[in-house]
């Protein structure tokens, strides 16, 4: 009972220090700069590239964990309600920020800056096969990963640029700057992307995975076959399996975050190799404190590119 007695006095203190640092963290709040939140690790990313230092950047969904089950916690909808400019993704996997904004939160969403496509609801599918897909209700379920062309990143940036611009006019032309390097980077991206892939010996890529990359290959012109498509769950290898063998394929990719059992069993079975593909959705906590961005992870592809279409 002494014992007790003496941990109490402890255990209030430690309580003391631990509602000392939250409200400590609440006071580094910086009013000098915007507050924008985002959902998503392209949207931090974009915002850090065009906002520079004249933003204080929340991070909705943390490095390393899964995006497609996020629900915000109630002091993530304060900072949303609060924030000078809240950024998300939008569509059916974000349709909990409808429920949180109002005419009074400045929101962005990245689906609104682009042409959104159809994603299919085949199992084994190829590019040809999957456009103007609809469900059976006659309705289009849409292709979230918008930001996976460096064109389509462009094009959110220059939404992006105009929104900071309203919100903080003092500093518009640094915004507008920012915006012009960035864009600059996107568009050499965007050439090496199209220079790799005119350069092939084939242009057909084999995702042993889920399939986030449609915008990617529509725009590159590439063929693909792929286990599932969107985020869905998986389903049987062997017409993968045929694919690669008829076509000679030398690699099949897998999506990060992947437990890549399904491209195991493929190289094991045809003797090609697997190699990683970025949908840039989020970033390992250790890619996140190294800085990698969005660029970081495309010249990432563009390498397997050269392994996988060479």
């Amino acid at each position: 009972m002494k014992k007790v007695k003496r941990l109490i006095p402890l255990i209030l203190c430690l309580c003391i220090v631990f509602s000392g640092c939250a409200a400590r963290e609440e006071e580094e709040k910086d009013s000098s700069k915007l507050q924008i939140v985002c959902t998503n690790f392209p949207a931090y990313d974009f915002v850090r590239e065009i906002a520079g230092d004249r933003a204080q950047i929340k991070l909705l969904i943390k490095p390393g964990a899964e995006v497609h089950s996020y629900e915000p916690a109630p002091k993530e909808v304060i900072a949303i309600q609060e924030s000078d400019l809240f950024v998300c993704n939008g569509g059916e996997s974000e349709a909990w920020v409808e429920s949180l904004v109002g005419e009074d939160v400045n929101v962005l969403r990245m689906m609104d800056c682009v042409e959104t496509v159809a994603e299919s609801g085949e199992g084994i599918y190829a590019a040809e096969d999957e456009r103007d897909h609809e469900h059976d209700d006659g309705e289009d379920e849409l292709d979230e990963h918008v930001w996976t062309t460096p064109g389509n990143a462009a094009k959110i940036c220059y939404a992006l640029c105009d929104k900071l611009c309203e919100a903080d006019s003092e500093n518009a032309n640094e915004y507008m700057l920012n915006y012009e390097v960035y864009n600059a980077k996107l568009m050499e991206l965007d050439i090496e992307i199209r220079t790799t892939v005119l350069n092939g010996a084939r242009d057909t890529l084999v995702f042993a995975d889920r399939f986030p990359m449609r915008y990617f290959t529509r725009e590159y012109g590439l063929k693909y076959y792929a286990a599932y498509p969107g985020c869905s769950s998986q389903t049987e290898p062997s017409a993968l399996i045929d694919h690669v063998r008829e076509e000679n394929i030398p690699a099949v990719l897998y999506m990060e975050f992947s437990n890549e059992k399904m491209a195991d069993v493929i190289c094991e079975d045809t003797g090609c190799k697997k190699l990683p593909f970025y949908s840039a959705h989020n970033v390992t906590a250790q890619q996140f404190k190294d800085g990698v961005t969005y660029i970081d992870l495309m010249r990432m592809n563009i390498d397997t590119l050269k392994e996988a279409l060479y």
